[in-house]
């Protein structure tokens, strides 16, 4: 059975019906499972239990202190990308020793934060990085491990603004680039060479890129032993997708065996980055409609929550299911779902067919992942609470936001 599943006309999370989280915490609300996070957590671990490896959920896809806390006490590692989310990661009891660190543009200060917290990684993005972090390492008397994230050019086949293992994108460096950066990191004595890192692109469902990533990595790989360079591990990134609508999506234990059998006979120590995997379908956004409105043949229906709280559709154009809270045998018309916010953008969902009332209760389902940690107080609106539902227990992860707390940090202008 779904952690969100409809229980007497009445959709529930866990054993907890969402009228009443609305009626106690208010909307918009993102509900998360922990049920859900557990699952995939433990789907993933299981998958590739006959190999040594570390799960290091990447932090940005959900970084509520509950979510990191939760899956630090499974023993899970985090792929961080900044400074805040290593303090982050620290709250919540992460161990500093199973985190990652990646991100093309990491500050001098990052840096320095991330090696008196002995991380175990960082994923270089250019030779100039390692020059920063060798200085930096000298300065404090610290060793720093690395790897090389190096881009394979191979298409995920997925949205343009989630794709990073092309030549056109930011991410990696090339692997004749990658072999110079090994090169001069051997002659550096406070670095330390650990691995290789690559990450093409995020909501992949197609295993074959998965796959064709992996065989030219492994190449480097050979071509870096021929040279004396001995890696202990490979971070094969994250980037499987979830099922928003009707996608074909990867099963993780055919993941997992297509690895395996591509790594052969190595020893390397497999790294994974996954986010949205984990939390993606972990959660919902509740939202309350506040009025409906016509205009000519398009119906709208106008609701709490907006294009801030959740910016995936109208950045990404994106598709994600929606159910009125309380189940109906009413006939459905054709609606678009969208916020107050002042800008035609602000659409959660276009031509959907659902029967909703002016009060109704909605589900955004697949809000787990890229919902709250991407929202904004744009048209200084408050940003949404957070909760965990676990079994019957509703825990609040973040309050929230008042117009207090979007001000404390500014000021007038004293005109005198």
């Amino acid at each position: 059975m779904s952690e969100f599943h409809f229980f007497n006309g009445q959709l529930q999370a866990e054993g907890v019906p969402l009228s009443a989280i609305a009626d106690e915490f208010s909307t918009p609300t993102f509900v998360y499972s922990k049920a859900s996070i557990v699952t995939a957590y433990e789907n993933f671990q299981n998958a590739f239990s006959g190999h040594e490896h570390l799960i290091c959920y990447s932090v940005k896809a959900n970084s509520n202190l509950g979510i990191l806390s939760l899956l630090a006490s499974m023993g899970s590692g985090f792929d961080i990308v900044s400074g805040g989310e290593l303090h982050r990661v620290i709250t919540a009891g992460g161990d500093p020793a199973k985190v990652v660190f990646s991100g093309v543009g990491k500050q001098a200060w990052e840096i320095q934060l991330a090696l008196e917290s002995g991380i175990a990684c960082f994923n270089l993005e250019s030779a100039s990085e390692l020059h920063l972090l060798n200085e930096l390492a000298v300065k404090l008397g610290k060793a720093a491990a690395i790897s090389v994230r190096v881009n394979p050019d191979v298409d995920a086949n997925t949205h343009p603004y989630i794709a990073t293992g092309l030549k056109a994108n930011k991410f990696g460096v090339s692997a004749r680039d990658a072999m110079m950066i090994y090169r001069k990191a051997q002659q550096l004595p406070n670095i330390e060479i650990k691995g290789i890192d690559y990450h093409i692109g995020s909501q992949i469902t197609d295993l074959s890129p998965l796959v064709d990533s992996l065989t030219s990595i492994l190449v480097l790989v050979d071509k870096l032993e021929d040279m004396g360079i001995i890696l202990s591990h490979i971070d094969v990134g994250g980037g499987i997708g979830i099922l928003y609508k009707d996608e074909q999506t990867i099963n993780i234990d055919d993941y997992a065996s297509s690895i395996l059998r591509i790594l052969d006979k190595r020893k390397l120590r497999l790294l994974f980055e996954p986010g949205r995997f984990i939390v993606g379908n972990a959660g919902i956004l509740l939202t309350r409609v506040i009025t409906i409105k016509q205009n000519g043949e398009k119906k709208f229906i106008v609701v709490d929550a907006a294009m801030n709280d959740l910016i995936r559709p109208a950045l990404y154009q994106s598709w994600q299911r929606i159910e009125n809270v309380r189940q109906s045998d009413e006939p459905t018309q054709n609606c678009d779902i969208v916020g107050p916010v002042c800008e035609s953008a602000d659409f959660l969902a276009r031509n959907r067919k659902l029967f909703v009332r002016e009060g109704d209760l909605l589900a955004i389902f697949s809000s787990g992942a890229y919902g709250f940690v991407m929202s904004s107080n744009y048209n200084s609106r408050n940003r949404a609470a957070e909760l965990i539902v676990s079994g019957t227990d509703v825990h609040c992860v973040r309050k929230r936001e008042s117009i207090a707390d979007q001000i404390r940090l500014e000021s007038v202008l004293d005109t005198d």
